[in-house]
């Protein structure tokens, strides 16, 4: 090992002693601290000769003094990289012949950081500085990344892995707004899996939780956005009553109708990781919803500073972050607040629309049951033939407001599509680029959402007028509350 201090004019011969260094290693790295211009820290191998164990040191005085700092990796995994993170001091990262070591105390002490790495060779290391993430090098499997380095900085200054047994909130990276993101891979997959779309929040609890535990998203200003709550199965009870939506399965897809399940948060003992896709809440579904090109999904954040908010156990850790811009637009805060009021008068429209639909549908088969339970009772015809017509008024405004001959993906390319597929079209244009929306997409918001009103201005007359009509039919016929069928009718 040499070193010079005059930009290359003269080198010094700083290897450490033979009592600490094999003659004839092999030097594999050297990593000059970023944060004290006299620390340096080497990376060597013996495995030539039949050596398998690590070689790491130290030195703080431009290599005046060594000290080996391998406690803590077995005498089986040799080192070939070493690097100190360049945005916290002492905090060490080792690439060894079977995988990832990190040590919280400048390498005094290493603890294994393989978490879904294979077992393979480590070779090389680099820390992207600016993103806070790990890159790796491993021999025949690829690069791998570890995205979210703040969480181990944190954990350093709580005294490392064991931070994670105790309940606690750590604070989100900084996430950009953009476009993409993860999805689903197969566990025989042979591509790499792209970072999560959205902000990433850690915490970690301390033991399994006997309440409710909530994860809530806020604006600057600490007015709610959106809010996950894991709910706890207590004694005696079913299944915790899911929040889900109907709708198809959570992510980013949305060809056909994107919107579905919140992801669940979890509450297992220690470290636990939740995505949020900084979108508020969505429009409300309908079972069997099936829409082309439908966005249903809440519009997104715009950039700018928020807050997370954990309650656990009865106490509450908050921490803020932030969402940063595209770096490559110019879009300013005016014109996303152009698109978010847009987007949310979209998406409010559509709920609206959803439960009116929603409504049509359960006054429909209250008619539908009541007409088959008293077929045949005196009088049952003028009961018939008031509910019948009441029923195809409300088919006649849903088939207006939803294509209710869907039953597949791909119907919609036989059958047109209704308002709600044209408002929610509208929604994924407008949310589809870093942009203002245009004055077509208000122009097309205006048409379609002047259709929609009219239709339920007809709803909302039939339920003040022709539901309460039926009803009084229904009590002057005096329809009975129980049918009493022949013994040996058939049900």
């Amino acid at each position: 090992v040499h070193v010079s201090r005059d930009g290359g004019k003269n080198w010094s011969n700083v290897t450490p002693p033979s009592n600490m260094m094999p003659e004839w290693i092999q030097i594999n790295s050297i990593d000059a601290s970023p944060h004290d211009p006299g620390t340096a820290y080497v990376a060597a191998t013996m495995y030539k000769w039949d050596d398998n164990k690590p070689y790491l040191y130290r030195t703080s005085d431009y290599g005046k003094t060594w000290k080996k700092i391998t406690t803590g990796i077995p005498d089986t995994a040799f080192t070939r990289v070493i690097r100190e993170d360049p945005n916290k001091r002492g905090l060490l990262y080792a690439g060894t012949e079977t995988g990832m070591y990190v040590s919280f105390d400048n390498g005094e002490h290493w603890q294994s950081m393989q978490l879904n790495l294979p077992i393979v060779p480590i070779t090389d290391l680099a820390i992207q500085k600016r993103e806070k993430e790990l890159v790796v090098a491993t021999q025949g499997r690829s690069f791998w990344i570890l995205d979210d380095l703040p969480v181990l900085h944190e954990m350093m200054d709580a005294g490392g892995f064991s931070a994670a047994s105790e309940t606690k909130l750590y604070k989100p990276k900084e996430s950009y707004r953009m476009p993409g993101g993860g999805f689903p891979l197969g566990p025989t997959a042979t591509l790499g899996r792209n970072p999560p779309n959205g902000v990433v929040v850690y915490y970690s609890l301390k033991a399994k939780p006997t309440a409710d535990v909530d994860l809530e998203f806020l604006d600057s200003a600490g007015k709610s956005i959106r809010k996950f709550t894991a709910r706890v199965r207590r004694a005696g009870e079913g299944a915790a009553p899911g929040q889900a939506p109907a709708g198809p399965p959570p992510g980013e897809g949305g060809g056909f109708g994107g919107g579905g399940a919140p992801p669940p948060v979890p509450t297992e003992v220690g470290l636990n990781r939740f995505v949020w896709d900084t979108r508020y809440p969505d429009a409300v579904r309908f079972p069997g919803m099936i829409l082309w090109a439908g966005e249903t999904r809440g519009p997104k954040l715009p950039p700018g500073s928020y807050q997370v908010k954990l309650t656990a156990e009865g106490k509450t850790y908050t921490q803020s972050f932030e969402i940063k811009s595209d770096p490559r637009v110019t879009t300013t805060a005016a014109e996303y607040a152009k698109q978010l009021e847009l987007g949310l008068k979209i998406r409010d429209k559509l709920s609206e629309t959803h439960n009116a639909i929603i409504q049509i549908r359960d006054v429909r088969k209250q008619v539908e049951d009541l007409l088959k339970r008293v077929a045949g009772q005196p009088n049952f015809k003028v009961v018939n033939d008031a509910g019948t017509a009441l029923n195809k008024k409300l088919t006649t405004i849903e088939e207006t407001l939803y294509q209710t001959k869907n039953q597949s993906n791909q119907d919609p390319l036989n059958f047109p599509i209704r308002l709600n597929n044209k408002l929610a079209a509208l929604g994924g244009v407008v949310g589809s680029a870093e942009a203002a929306p245009t004055a077509q997409s208000y122009a097309v918001y205006d048409e379609v959402v002047a259709q929609i009103d009219a239709e339920l201005q007809k709803l909302g007359q039939l339920m003040r007028t022709d539901v309460p009509a039926f009803n009084q039919l229904v009590r002057d016929q005096n329809i009975p509350a129980v049918v009493v069928k022949p013994a040996g009718a058939n049900p």
